[in-house]
């Protein structure tokens, strides 16, 4: 299974959707919580290319956001992302 990387705020209902998405599949995650901490937004707008949270990747590949984590899901695609 890969790694999966999703950048967080504690405050965020849409970490929370994803975290809880990634939690009933069984995956874990590394969290990276980015409150307060400028250097950590900054290094994770730089690797994805927007400011918003969650931002999420499995292993190398960049899935985007909350949203994007459950499109692959619904799109039956979200499962083999994990097992490759």
């Amino acid at each position: 299974m890969p790694n999966v990387v999703i950048y967080t705020t504690a405050w965020c209902p849409f970490c929370i959707r994803a975290k809880a998405l990634l939690d009933r599949k069984g995956v874990a995650y590394e969290e990276i919580p980015v409150d307060g901490n400028p250097s950590l937004r900054a290094e994770m707008a730089s690797k994805a290319g927007r400011t918003s949270v969650p931002q999420i990747w499995i292993g190398e590949k960049h899935v985007g956001g909350c949203d994007e984590l459950h499109a692959l899901e619904r799109a039956g695609r979200l499962d083999p992302l994990l097992q490759a």
